[in-house]
C-alpha cells in the first residue's frame, strides 16, 4: 500500500534525539496509521543510524523506511528523504524536535482547511536552562513564534515542523537547492521561490514542537553566527534571483543596523544589561545582510564531527 503522508526525519549523529522524535510520530493521534510512513535520512558518511533506525521500525505502527545519504549536506539529506518518500503530503521534523500527540492531525488539519502548499507550526526551545545565562534570549532564538491562532499568511519559515503538498513543489523529488549544502537557508531558497510561483502558505498554531538544541549551542558565539548566517539570507537571495538593486538595498540596510545596534550592544555590555544578546543578535543580522558573499559563507552543515566543532568554536 503506497503511504498518502511521509514524515521525513534527517539525522547525523543524534540518535538519542532521532529515536526520541521518532517514538513521538508513532503515538500521533487523529490520522490513520495506514496512511503514514517515516523516511530517516542517515546523513552520516557511515550508516550510524541504521541499527537505531531497524531497532526503532520494530516499535512503529506504520513502516518505517531507512535511507543512507552519504553525501553531506542538509540539501542532500532532505532531497534523498524526498525521493525515496512516497506520499503526497510530507511533514518535516528535525531530530532535535519532538512533537506531541496532535501535531501531525492538526498540520494536515490546516492544510485542507487553508488549501495550503506548505503549513508551518510553532516551535517551543526546551533544555536544562539553570545556570544558563541569556536564558531568555537562547529560548526566543531556538524557538518559532508566530500567530496566536491558525490561518493563512503571507510569508514562510523553516522546514522543520512543516506540512509540505508534493504537486506545489518545483521539482517533487529534489527540490532543495545543493548550493545550500553546508550553509543551511536550503529551505528559505526553495519556499521563496514558492512564493514567488503563488504558493499558499498557512500557520498550524495547534500544531507544536519541542525543540532541544544541544548545550554546545547555548553559547553567544554560536547564536551570533547563526544569526550572521540568517542575515545573509537577503542579500544572497536577491544576488540569486539577479536582483542587483535588491542586493545594494539590503547591503545599505545592513551597513546601518549594524553599526547602530552594534553601538547599542556596546553600551548595554558595559551597563551589564540583560538585552545585551539581543541586540548583538541584531547586529549580526545587520552585518550578514553587508557580507553576504562567498569568502564569508560559514559552514554548519555536512562536515565531520571535528569540523563542525571548529566552525563554531
Amino acid at each position: 500500500m503506497i503511504a498518502e503522508i511521509s514524515i521525513i526525519i534527517p539525522t547525523q549523529r543524534r540518535l538519542e534525539g532521532l529515536a526520541r522524535a521518532a517514538r513521538s510520530v508513532f503515538v500521533q493521534g487523529g490520522v490513520d496509521a495506514s496512511s503514514l510512513e517515516l523516511v530517516v535520512v542517515d546523513n552520516d558518511q557511515t550508516p550510524s543510524a541504521e541499527a537505531t533506525t531497524k531497532a526503532l521500525a520494530d516499535e512503529a505502527p506504520f513502516p518505517v523506511r531507512y535511507v543512507h545519504e552519504p553525501a553531506p549536506g542538509v540539501a542532500n539529506a532532505r532531497n534523498a528523504g524526498m525521493t525515496e518518500s512516497q506520499g503526497e503530503l510530507i511533514a518535516f521534523l528535525d531530530d532535535d524536535e519532538e512533537a506531541p500527540s496532535g501535531w501531525l492531525a492538526a498540520l494536515i488539519s490546516a492544510q485542507h482547511l487553508y488549501e495550503a502548499d506548505v503549513v508551518f507550526g510553532p516551535v517551543h526551545a526546551r533544555a536544562d536552562w539553570d545556570g544558563i545565562g541569556n536564558r531568555v534570549y537562547f529560548e526566543r532564538f531556538f524557538s518559532r513564534l508566530g500567530p496566536d491562532e491558525s490561518g493563512p499568511i503571507d510569508h514562510y519559515y523553516g522546514c522543520g515542523d512543516s506540512l509540505v503538498r508534493r504537486g506545489a513543489l518545483p521539482d517533487p523529488d529534489r527540490p532543495f537547492s545543493a548550493i545550500r549544502n553546508h550553509i543551511g537557508g536550503e529551505d528559505d531558497l526553495l519556499f521563496g521561490a514558492m512564493e514567488r510561483a503563488g504558493a499558499r502558505f498557512a500557520w498550524a498554531a495547534e500544531a507544536w514542537v519541542w525543540e532541544d538544541p544541544a548545550p554546545e549551542r547555548l553559547t553567544l558565539r554560536y547564536t551570533a553566527l547563526r544569526a550572521f548566517a540568517f542575515g545573509q539570507g537577503a542579500s544572497a537571495h536577491c544576488a540569486a534571483a539577479g536582483d542587483r538593486l535588491g542586493v545594494a538595498r539590503w547591503m545599505v540596510l545592513g551597513v546601518a543596523q549594524a553599526l547602530a545596534f552594534g553601538a547599542y550592544a556596546g553600551l548595554k555590555w558595559l551597563l551589564r544589561s540583560p538585552s545585551f544578546a539581543f541586540s548583538l543578535d541584531r547586529a549580526a543580522r545587520g552585518l550578514g545582510k553587508t557580507l553576504w558573499w562567498k569568502p564569508f559563507k560559514i559552514h554548519f552543515y555536512g562536515l565531520t564531527a571535528p569540523a563542525a566543532a571548529r566552525a563554531v568554536s
